[in-house]
């Protein structure tokens, strides 16, 4: 059976735009000739649609979209996404399977996610379909966990329509799935992912075929866009890729931030380069993803700031062919000082002071980007994130967190691996410790446990969501542990406020993780 898998991004509340990609894709000869085109879950409209799949108006255009589809389909057959009205039902997230002018069948997903479960009624589940002398069962990925224990017959086909969030586990889950569904089955199998960025949300595609034996046919690449027919009859096992973790983390956050920009009809970057490794990071993820010309770095040294740390700075810029300004801060945060005074009266200096400046520093990256239209990139990581430590409405500020699903260990391996075909970060900004300089001699390590010792205490807690009893058991000290975990508590509320942050973990802040602020 020769089917053609469609790997493609796909633009939310927009079905007239989907269509034209859609309908250039059945038009391709190699769709042509295929007896059946597989697209991936929610093409119409695309995901996660949240409120606006409530709006009667998007539903009939994307019923429009699939007329339109059903009249182009003579002599063809495809499998399409999109929300649908059912009768006596409701509004089901559906794929429609379309073939010689007319709607063959409807597979209704059964298995909602929260945010679906809001807008959506909970549909059928994998659907059984005869079609040219195979049995074919069809669902969404979600889904065909029920296939072993809903449907008595043997499927010669299994196709899974996926529009599944990234995280740097879930590319090996689903091969690992997709796996042991062919061996439990003995049939063949199409898995269709879509790819692409949508706000927080990823899409990886990884897209593939397996024949009934369990060889792989075709494996899609990740974070592109493609499309390829295959034969299922095949005996012929292609290169299976495997690509470790943070090679696609590298092209999940590229991909991330190039759609953000292009979706939302953005160009212009900005972010402050401090001379360390977290704007060093996101500057190279940038000039990667907008092009060097398109991103702006502002090197804002305080009268704290060492030489090294502009020169770092200056260096990376030099690296990447991103152009720069130098702004000190110091006359800003004299005359700020100088205005409080009536104010503070005799009170001594503390982190007060050191936040001015952190602001000062967010002022000026925000007036930058008002001023020649362009977006500032936040650098705060997962680990400043979860301990709270950064200043609200300074450093804290930026319309797009690009790696605050990143622990500041994960942001260092993210460095080798840019690195390991040529020096684009500076060897001394990745091997420097880490400090904000807004006070003498200043470092992280001040008011943080060593960032090997805290990430491990965060991830046991935020991703594995252990309990401080259950961390402790695990060997750390319970006074460190105590502490860790009342920080990351008391800080809810600061990362309620925080910029939209570009998802590479099963367990973000803001989208996965939600717990109450007091």
């Amino acid at each position: 059976m020769n089917i053609h898998i469609v790997q493609h991004d796909i633009v939310s509340n927009n079905p007239e735009e989907n269509l034209k990609w859609i309908v250039e894709e059945l038009d391709r000869p190699e769709s042509r000739e295929a007896l059946l085109t597989v697209f991936p879950a929610c093409t119409l409209c695309g995901a996660p649609l949240y409120g606006s799949v409530a709006y009667t108006d998007l539903q009939k255009r994307a019923q429009a979209a699939l007329q339109e589809l059903v009249q182009r389909s003579e002599h063809r057959a495809f499998l399409v996404g999109m929300p649908l009205q059912i009768q006596d039902r409701g509004l089901c997230n559906a794929i429609v399977f379309v073939q010689n002018c007319a709607i063959r069948g409807i597979v209704t997903k059964k298995y909602l996610a929260p945010d679906e479960q809001r807008y959506f009624v909970r549909g059928e589940g994998v659907q059984m379909i005869q079609y040219q002398d195979q049995l074919l069962a069809i669902g969404f990925y979600e889904d065909l966990k029920e296939l072993s224990k809903s449907h008595a017959g043997q499927p010669d086909v299994v196709i899974c329509c996926g529009c599944n969030v990234f995280d740097y586990n879930k590319p090996y889950r689903i091969r690992y799935r997709m796996h042991k569904l062919v061996e439990n089955y003995n049939a063949a199998l199409v898995f269709a992912n879509r790819t692409g960025g949508e706000g927080s949300l990823l899409f990886a595609g990884g897209s593939m075929a397996l024949n009934a034996a369990g060889m792989v046919l075709c494996q899609f690449p990740y974070f592109e866009a493609h499309a390829a027919s295959v034969d299922l009859q095949l005996m012929e096992e292609c290169e299976d890729e495997k690509p470790e973790a943070v090679a696609l983390v590298y092209k999940a956050l590229v991909t991330g931030l190039r759609d953000y920009f292009r979706k939302n009809h953005l160009q212009r970057a900005v972010l402050g380069l401090s001379g360390g490794m977290d704007s060093a990071m996101v500057c190279l993820l940038a000039a990667d993803a907008l092009g060097p010309e398109n991103v702006h770095g502002i090197l804002m040294p305080s009268q704290y700031s060492t030489d090294h740390s502009v020169n770092d700075a200056v260096e990376l810029a030099k690296n990447l062919g991103v152009a720069y300004d130098i702004v000190p801060i110091k006359p800003m945060f004299d005359l700020l000082r100088e205005t409080m005074k009536p104010v503070f009266g005799d009170r001594p200096e503390d982190v007060t002071e050191e936040n001015m400046q952190a602001r000062i520093r967010g002022m000026i990256v925000m007036s930058y980007a008002n001023k020649f239209g362009a977006m500032a990139l936040n650098t705060t990581n997962k680990s400043e994130a979860a301990m709270g430590y950064g200043t609200l409405y300074g450093d804290s500020c930026g319309g797009l967190s690009v790696i605050g699903d990143l622990y500041k260990t994960e942001v260092y391996e993210l460095g080798e691996y840019v690195n390991r075909e040529g020096v684009r970060i500076p060897v001394n900004t990745i091997q420097k410790a880490p400090s904000a300089e807004l006070r003498p001699g200043q470092k992280d390590s001040d008011s943080l446990p060593d960032y090997s010792v805290l990430d491990n205490i965060l991830n046991l807690h935020i991703e594995e969501q252990m309990c401080q009893e259950e961390i402790v058991a695990e060997g750390y000290d319970e006074k460190m542990v105590a502490e860790v975990l009342r920080k990351v508590r008391i800080n809810e509320w600061k990362r309620l406020q925080f910029a939209p942050v570009l998802k590479v973990s099963p367990m973000s802040f803001g989208i996965d993780r939600r717990v109450p602020v007091s």
